[in-house]
């Protein structure tokens, strides 16, 4: 891809939905900026200026002639190719605070372009080691206080005399996420309504040959009864389908708010370009199999006119809603409308979901298929469907993340109003190569994403089937208060294998109360088994059956019910069910064998769907499990990132920028800069020196009082210190320390290059406490059983950083051990050391990989005995910006 002064910066959206191109200023934006300044009147300046006028012009040309200078930063904002506003610091004496400086035409301003120029400013100061800034404003700009005021970031205020200092501390932790989040979701709502509510459409590349995709669109949206203007573009035919035709975009009557492309791949370009020349605001490109060449042009021409993009390679966009009912795909059937959102990267999934949610009952209010994801995202699909109230429940199928950091933000918020299901895909090696062929992206490592939707409260499915069985309990029952489950049964066998599958998918089967137990008994023939699970017999009559269901359910000790039923000469108990399940406040699934569907709605045929009716109670448990799990995460307080005593960021920065500049950008710190690097963040580690002689290890051992103590070899290569034969423990005299090292020394030879002493501490349990970097989700922390075994017995859990209380306390409690674990451990200090590494994991993203292991717990309190920690250069994006893909 060509380099080019439009492919600078990124992207961001203004409160109104317009798209603004913000990226550094450099030497050949000084005629543009003169121009922005010259426009200015003297009111326009002390309104919008920190300072004086001529002043700050001074200063950013100084700043625009450093480019990229550790002093100054720079940067514009440009509305349809024209400078519409700029922003500047400069470093003070002390390198740690700069002082900003801001200016907005008049026609672009409270739409949010100085806030998105600020935001720019924080990223550039942040990873440049500054963090704070300073505004000086005259007291009577009360428009630029309210901006810095309601900016999210910590600020303090300094009157002086007509002036006020405003102080921004650039580390806002989660709450300027949220805050940057709020302001994302009113922009992406105003620019999706381009993509998902357009008051006309023009459909590039219709045709009338039927069998052509371009064909296919401009018939569905003429049978879906699309409500605005319908426009096609092909410049060999009149008319195609009752539609008037144009030779091109520029040629129609009026601009289209949305363009969907259809054209051969060597023609997309053009297309889009005059998309951008005539104002047309979205387009949806369906065309798949663009050379890099017309990617570059494509994404040239949506950053120089602002342009949201789906696509390319999709199958279009679906919006049901009445007032729209817009089919903009080649889907071969009608889309059925109902109240569930769906974004997926995959055209199949698409066109199975729509297909499957149809037959089973359920419907969609919109659908965006993205394929290759050059612009519109799971993310920008997240903040539409929080503002939709159309959409009950939001459907994902991702094969790779832009920003995750982000998407656990949006997804986490959406989540505690609506539930988000998500596919899994790309669970193995081989399906994450297919992935990365498929979406031209990196695939997500399972691990990192599994953690990221946990995180989250995502609904994370492995199968369509599983997700349509899932879906279905959820529309139509509500969520469970807990995971015990009873199971109703005339099916002996259907019955047993209904608590094999709630023991699968951890459900609990609860005894009964007496009271209960009393009621069935009246109601059932002696041979039935009135204990859970019920077992009604097949004899039993439905009325009956009814009955010994509203017992179960009534009774205080279940939170849903299992229904299992198979049809007999005496009748079908299903028949009972109907009217008692719409009425009742837990939920109640229908298992019935021999229904061929995975899942239908059991109906009312006054109501409608009151519940589902299951094929397999595997499939009724699945979903019952995943219900279960969503109530339980919305139960759980969210809770904040801590502030915790004794942490000393600053230092730990200067010790990983002097280590990467030793190590040339990557490699592992030695033993004395990991034990300081713990130390700025109050880490336990037991006392350690280290030898690099016999005479010195011997002189630190008899320092120790002459305790026993542990002896680890340094050595070049040498990760795994016990399974490679570096350690030895229980060392008590000057003689044992003498003949360890020469051990060492032997097996070692050249490459070991000093001996770690520590004394002895008394035994615990030895646990694993790690962070393992990815270059897109950043960083995760890993906790598990540690110690020699850690690999064998593999027992760990996993949470992206930053750590809550709340997920400090999920990590303990995620293990398969944990419910022994528990009993054992001085559970807030384990919990304090793990919430400090999410804290070191956030406050440095060159940790690539830390160790802590093991980490031993006894009851009084944690302990580090070993640790390693590698560095590398930091190259990912900064999750605090607000920017769109490409």
């Amino acid at each position: 891809m060509t380099t080019t002064v439009e492919h600078l910066g990124h992207r961001g959206l203004l409160a109104d939905g317009r798209v603004v191109l913000i990226r550094p200023l450099v030497p050949s934006d000084a005629p543009e900026v003169t121009r922005l300044h010259s426009a200015f009147g003297e009111r326009d300046s002390y309104l919008r200026f920190f300072g004086p006028a001529p002043a700050h012009l001074d200063r950013l040309a100084e700043a625009i002639a450093a480019e990229t200078g550790p002093r100054h930063a720079a940067a514009g904002a440009f509305l349809d190719g024209r400078l519409v506003g700029v922003a500047n610091y400069e470093t003070l004496a002390d390198p740690g605070i700069a002082e900003i400086a801001l200016a907005v035409d008049a026609t672009a301003r409270a739409e949010g372009v100085g806030t998105l120029l600020l935001e720019q400013l924080v990223s550039t100061a942040r990873a440049r080691g500054i963090n704070r800034l300073l505004a000086v404003v005259s007291a009577e700009n009360t428009r630029m206080l309210r901006l810095l005021r309601d900016f999210g970031l910590p600020m303090t205020s300094t009157a002086q005399g007509p002036e006020r200092e405003i102080v921004l501390q650039l580390d806002g932790g989660e709450r300027y996420l949220e805050t940057v989040a709020t302001r994302e979701r009113v922009a992406e709502v105003a620019s999706l309504r381009h993509v998902l509510e357009p008051a006309s459409i023009a459909v590039i590349g219709a045709s009338r040959r039927e069998s052509s995709v371009g064909h296919a669109v401009l018939a569905n949206l003429i049978e879906a009864g699309f409500t605005g203007a319908l426009f096609a573009v092909n410049p060999h035919a009149e008319r195609i389908l009752g539609i008037e035709c144009r030779p091109s975009v520029a040629d129609l009557p009026r601009t289209p708010e949305l363009a969907v492309v259809a054209v051969p791949a060597p023609a997309v370009a053009d297309a889009v370009e005059d998309c951008g020349r005539r104002g047309v605001r979205a387009v949806v490109i369906i065309t798949a199999g663009l050379s890099p060449d017309d990617t570059d042009r494509v994404l040239t021409a949506v950053r120089r006119y602002g342009i949201r993009v789906v696509g390319p390679n999709c199958i279009g966009v679906v919006n049901t809603d009445p007032n729209v009912r817009m089919n903009a795909t080649f889907l071969r059937s009608a889309v059925a409308g109902g109240d569930i959102g769906v974004m997926t990267q995959s055209g199949g999934v698409a066109i199975a979901l729509t297909e499957l949610l149809a037959a089973a009952g359920l419907g969609v209010s919109n659908v965006v298929s993205a394929g290759d994801k050059y612009d519109v995202s799971g993310n920008d699909l997240l903040l539409w469907w929080q503002h939709d109230d159309r959409t009950a429940a939001a459907v994902l199928y991702l094969e790779s993340f832009g920003n995750p950091r982000k998407f656990g933000l949006l997804a986490r918020s959406l989540a505690r109003e609506k539930p988000v299901l998500a596919v899994r895909g790309a669970n193995t090696a081989l399906a994450q190569r297919a992935a990365a062929s498929h979406t031209a992206a990196a695939a997500t490592p399972a691990v990192s994403r599994d953690a990221l939707f946990e995180q989250a409260g995502v609904l994370a499915v492995d199968t369509v089937t599983e997700l349509l069985t899932v879906l279905a309990a959820l529309r139509w029952q509500g969520l469970p208060s807990g995971n015990r489950v009873a199971v109703v049964s005339n099916a002996g066998g259907t019955g047993v294998l209904a608590v094999d599958a709630c023991a699968r998918h951890g459900l609990a089967l609860p005894e009964l109360t007496e009271e209960t137990l009393v009621r069935l008994r009246a109601l059932l023939p002696e041979q039935a088994s009135p204990r859970n699970p019920v077992d009604t017999t097949a004899a039993v009559h439905p009325l009956a059956f009814g009955a010994c269901v509203d017992a179960v359910v009534e009774d205080p000790g279940v939170d849903a019910v299992i229904v299992a039923t198979a049809p007999t000469a005496v009748g079908d108990p299903a028949d009972a069910l109907s009217q008692r399940v719409s009425l009742r406040g837990k939920p109640i699934v229908v298992v019935r064998p021999g229904q061929l569907a995975p899942v239908v709605p059991l109906t009312d045929d006054l109501v409608g769907p009151v519940t589902a009716s299951y094929s397999d109670p595997e499939h009724a448990a699945q979903a019952l499990g995943r219900l279960a799990g969503y109530a339980r995460w919305l139960a759980q307080p969210s809770g904040e990132t801590p502030h915790l005593p004794g942490i000393d960021v600053d230092g730990a920065r200067t010790l990983v920028a002097e280590a990467l500049a030793q190590n040339h950008g990557d490699g592992w710190l030695t033993p004395a800069e990991v034990g300081a690097l713990l130390r700025y963040f109050a880490i336990p580690t037991v006392p350690t020196a280290v030898a690099a002689d016999e005479a010195e290890a011997v002189e630190l051992f008899e320092s120790m009082g002459g305790r026993p103590v542990a002896l680890k070899a340094n050595a070049e290569g040498l990760l795994h210190k016990s399974a490679g034969g570096g350690v030895a423990l229980d060392v008590r005299d000057a003689e044992g320390v003498r003949e360890v090292f020469a051990t060492f020394r032997e097996r070692f030879g050249g490459s070991l290059h000093s001996v770690v002493v520590q004394p002895m501490v008394p035994k615990g349990r030895e646990l694993l406490v790690g962070i393992n970097a990815d270059e897109v989700f950043g960083p995760l922390v890993v906790f598990g059983l540690g110690g020699v075994d850690t690999d064998l017995i593999a027992d760990r859990s996993a949470r992206l950083a930053p750590l809550t209380e709340s997920d400090a306390d999920r990590l303990i409690a995620g293990l398969r051990s944990s419910p022994e674990l528990l009993r054992q451990l001085p559970v807030a200090a384990v919990r304090d050391v793990l919430m400090r590494v999410g804290l070191l994991a956030v406050a440095l993203p060159d940790v690539a990989e830390l160790d802590l292991n093991p980490l031993v717990a006894t009851e009084d309190g944690c302990v580090v005995l070993d640790s390693r920690v590698r560095v590398r250069g930091h190259l990912s994006g900064d999750p605090y910006l607000r920017y769109l893909k490409h």
